[in-house]
């Protein structure tokens, strides 16, 4: 292949390099198109525009894959653990025994919240969705952390980094209990990650709480399976933010706003909602018939994917873990029983094999979380918190990049052109 590519524009031919990664796609450098010739790109939605150098995370949609630093991600949520992700995303490589064991320690260490934030929480309605709630409080951090919101020194970004991901956990759990009236509890320094988060959650002050070993890996995996996913709608707008210099409290509460949006993180949410408007396994031939006629507005939810066109790799890992938890829970719920005989009707279904339309990861999420006790409000709220993960490695990357300046995207203008005022009396 030539290392440039060749454009003609009006009155002139311009040349541009071709960059290449250490896998996936090339791409043709633009950055000297205006002042060359002139002109921008014009492309909705930045589908065919990489908008950053990254080491992180590689997706290959066709193919069905996704690494975190050359991992599979298979590989990772069947042996590894949401703090090794978590260091992996982070640092750039897999951790020793030691270096697990002191980050766990300084996550441990971080996850408390400041308690007048507690008075914070009160200032909601109890009926307020627990997103709104996680984006006010993560953005409210920065009123606390004062010793962690210099951008310049990695020092405080290590430990702003650190911060969110430790306190992530107790900012979503304390969501929940305040919408359900229950009383906060402190977080557990003997408990892991996962299981300090299960305690906070459903625990009381009434009785000891004790982890579900089996619920306990099924929740660590999804928070693995949506720890990054490349240059996603939310993971952008935390680049965006920060490209600002804004604090790394604010730039996570972007993202979180966006993450909100059904379009993004809300997608367990729709399919479990389609599997209760299904109700009964019986059902499922009738709705299958809808999915098929292009006359009905009717969707299956969480099957196919926008960047997937194979079977979502994470869709593959999760397959077997609804089965750990519906065995372990002794799941007995007919909206369970659809779930898992329409995913297997689904995949022996022609129609469904040509389209490429194989359960997603939102697909097995939202019944597992279903299962363990998370009411629908609280599922993008867990998303956002594995999601803190790859958003603060993202924005360390963006950082530390000498390439990197504040974004700015061009417009294709199609308003007036320019008029001259005219007085409210004359018009």
């Amino acid at each position: 292949m030539s290392d440039t590519a060749k454009l003609q524009v009006p009155g002139k031919d311009v040349e541009y390099p071709i960059l290449t990664g250490s896998v996936g796609p090339d791409v043709v450098d633009i950055r000297k198109l205006y002042a060359q010739t002139g002109m921008f790109t014009y492309d909705p939605g930045f589908t065919s525009t990489a908008s950053c150098e990254s080491g992180l995370t590689y997706i290959d949609g066709d193919e069905g894959v996704l690494l975190h630093r050359g991992y599979p991600i298979g590989q990772l949520a069947e042996h590894s653990s949401f703090m090794e992700v978590a260091y992996l995303l982070l640092n750039g490589e897999l951790p020793g025994k030691d270096e697990l064991a002191s980050f766990n320690n300084t996550i441990t260490r971080h996850t408390m919240l400041h308690e007048q934030l507690a008075t914070f929480y009160r200032g909601f309605r109890r009926d307020a969705h627990p997103m709104a709630v996680m984006c006010g409080v993560a953005g409210a951090l920065s009123a606390f952390y004062h010793d962690s919101t210099d951008i310049t020194d990695p020092k405080q970004r290590m430990i702003a980094s650190h911060r969110l991901i430790a306190k992530m956990p107790t900012i979503a759990a304390m969501a929940y209990k305040y919408s359900v009236g229950q009383p906060f509890l402190y977080p557990d320094n003997s408990l892991s990650y996962t299981g300090n988060f299960l305690r906070m959650t459903f625990g009381v002050p009434a009785e000891e709480y004790v982890v579900n070993p089996v619920v306990e890996k099924a929740l660590d995996r999804i928070f693995i399976l949506h720890a990054d996913h490349e240059q996603n709608a939310s993971t952008s707008t935390v680049r965006l933010a920060g490209s600002s210099g804004a604090n790394p409290f604010a730039c996570i509460a972007a993202g979180i706003a966006c993450l909100w949006g059904p379009a993004h993180g809300g997608a367990n949410e729709a399919a479990l909602n389609m599997l209760h408007e299904i109700g009964r396994p019986e059902r499922i031939p009738e709705f299958i018939a809808r999915a098929k006629d292009k006359n009905d507005p009717f969707r299956l939810m969480g099957f196919g994917h926008r960047v997937y066109k194979n079977y979502d790799p994470r869709a593959t890992v999760m397959q077997k873990t609804v089965r750990e938890v519906f065995k372990e829970l002794n799941v007995s719920d007919p909206v369970f029983e659809v779930a898992l005989q329409l995913e297997e009707m689904a995949l022996k279904d022609p129609y469904f094999i040509e389209k490429k339309l194989f359960p997603n990861v939102d697909f097995y999420s939202g019944v597992i979380l279903s299962a363990i006790g998370f009411p629908t409000t609280m599922f993008t709220a867990l998303f956002a918190l594995a999601r803190t993960v790859g958003w603060v490695a993202q924005w360390n990357e963006m950082i530390s990049d000498p390439e990197q300046k504040i974004g700015r995207p061009r417009q294709l203008y199609t308003g007036p052109t320019q008029r001259d005022y005219v007085a409210v009396d004359k018009r």
